[in-house]
């Protein structure tokens, strides 16, 4: 019998996880599209599958996120600093086109800009995108109209990167497919997907993460190491797979999977580094030099000071303090009772990143999202964060527009702003400290109380434990993990693939 968790859908797709069924809020929501999903509901057997509607759906939002930036697309990049951000509509795209160069068709890494910047400071798969979107936008015209093309060619090619992040989310855990619409409908994510041009990288590791559930430690290395090439959070996944596959003792995926990381990697990076090594390197002496920035504890601590820590102290403590964290991870991971999920894990560590980091921008919600709805798809907790993000996105803006409009003063004054930052730190804490509790009380963990193991982890799904420290050392022969009214017991069947049995 499935679990009370679990509802069949069809013939096709038997036993998914329906969350109207054990999310209360999801359940709430549901009344506004019928009510929560019926045990003869038909989903998956026509055209309308769980994943095409999930796509539709992102796509659907983030045209509302697009509809939100029409003041700026109408005049307010151009016509007025402050306007801009009174409307909550800035972004870096329109102003980089001709501040980078693109304008003037010059190469990047390869040919000096104007000013200080010297070279455009983003990594190569970025920089290439930005090219492509460069020579797709329309040259005649003023140079504002060129602008709002550049952002409208962006933002097409982007959208699809959004509807990729919620398809491969989709598809990660198998029997939960809705669990995507955490993605799709994030409004954190349908408000900065345009600021920047993190989701190439977002999608990319999603896609990575997927195959990495399918069993494809190669396919995840590739796809890895171009997510690192377009945004460097993406490399920090290695490091919990790296603990996973040491608890599991799966070398030999973790080395394809670190092989293939590496050399697509260099295939993107090594051209460029040899011939402009001084253009290539610039994102990263850029990061390194930059000062404390917008959204981070550090900005808080540099205005609310009278004799500021000089950026290379923070640099050293902001490495001490994420060194200090994975450190945390590792612990949790060896130690905990049962092996942590590799999506739990992928989560805490890009967190743990962002929150040390001597900068948070506002886009970098993007980064967390996907992991967010595989380590804890739960709505309750999921919108609250996202809630303190929401607050955040509004708070920059309007200390913007602050800064921005003279003695009028119109908008944030640095001590909101500085609650506004401590609430979106605050909030993913919260999500963090909730992580971590299900890691260390897996009952209470969504994904297992389902009767699931670790969808997300590939070779690693069902696994036996053949190192681990603490009381995890010495569990029963057969350990028998609880679910509501039933228990999974895993083990390996004759041919050696991990298997479960479920017991009523």
């Amino acid at each position: 019998m499935p679990s009370a968790e679990t509802t069949p859908t069809s013939a096709y797709e038997p036993d998914l996880v329906a969350p109207t069924k054990n999310d209360e809020v999801a359940a709430s929501g549901s009344e506004l599209i019928g009510g929560p999903l019926g045990r003869r509901a038909l989903v998956g057997t026509s055209w309308w599958t769980p994943v095409r509607i999930i796509a539709l759906v992102a796509i659907g939002v983030f045209a509302l996120g697009l509809v939100q930036k029409a003041p700026c697309y109408n005049g307010a990049w151009f016509f007025g600093a402050s306007s801009q951000y009174t409307h909550a509509c800035y972004s870096d795209i329109p102003h980089l086109y001709q501040g980078r160069g693109f304008a003037d068709g010059l190469v990047p890494y390869f040919d000096k800009l104007p000013g200080d910047m010297q070279y455009l400071e983003y990594p190569v798969l970025t920089g290439v995108f930005m090219e492509v979107a460069s020579w797709l936008t329309p040259g005649s015209g003023t140079i504002q109209d060129q602008e709002q093309w550049y952002w409208m060619v962006n933002a097409g090619m982007l959208m699809v990167c959004a509807a990729v992040i919620a398809v491969c989310v989709t598809r990660t855990h198998a029997r939960r497919p809705w669990d995507g619409l955490l993605v799709a409908l994030a409004p954190a994510f349908a408000l900065t997907a345009t600021i920047n041009w993190d989701l190439l990288a977002v999608a990319l590791t999603a896609a990575a993460m997927l195959m990495w559930s399918r069993g494809r430690s190669l396919a995840f290395g590739v796809l890895l190491g171009l997510a690192t090439a377009a945004k460097l959070y993406p490399f920090l996944l290695l490091g919990p797979l790296l603990l996973l596959c040491w608890r599991a003792g799966r070398w030999r995926e973790f080395g394809t999977a670190l092989g293939g990381a590496i050399v697509s990697w260099a295939v993107v990076n090594l051209p460029v580094m040899l011939l402009a090594f001084e253009g290539w390197s610039k994102f990263y002496t850029f990061s390194q030099e930059r000062g404390v920035d917008f959204g981070s504890f550090w900005l808080i601590m540099a205005q609310n000071s009278s004799d500021p820590l000089s950026t290379e102290t923070v640099n050293t403590l902001a490495t001490l303090l994420m060194l200090l964290c994975c450190a945390g991870v590792a612990a949790l991971t060896l130690t905990a009772p049962r092996r942590p999920r590799f999506a739990q894990l992928a989560f805490l560590i890009v967190a743990a990143f962002i929150v040390t980091n001597k900068v948070y921008s506002p886009q970098y919600v993007l980064w967390l999202v996907p992991l967010a709805a595989l380590a804890r798809p739960k709505w309750r907790d999921f919108l609250i964060w996202q809630a303190c993000e929401v607050a955040y996105f509004l708070g920059i803006w309007l200390y913007l527009a602050y800064t921005t409009s003279g003695d009028a003063h119109k908008g944030l004054p640095p001590d909101g702003y500085h609650w506004a930052i401590a609430v979106h730190l605050l909030g993913t804490l919260y999500l963090c400290a909730v992580v971590v509790r299900d890691i260390l009380m897996p009952e209470r963990d969504p994904v297992r109380r389902a009767g699931d193991d670790d969808p997300s982890g590939g070779v690693l799904d069902g696994a036996e434990d053949v190192f681990v420290f603490g009381p995890a050392a010495h569990p029963p022969r057969h350990a028998a993990h609880m679910t509501d009214g039933a228990y999974v017991q895993w083990g390996t069947n004759a041919s050696g693939t991990a298997q479960s049995t479920t017991n009523e």
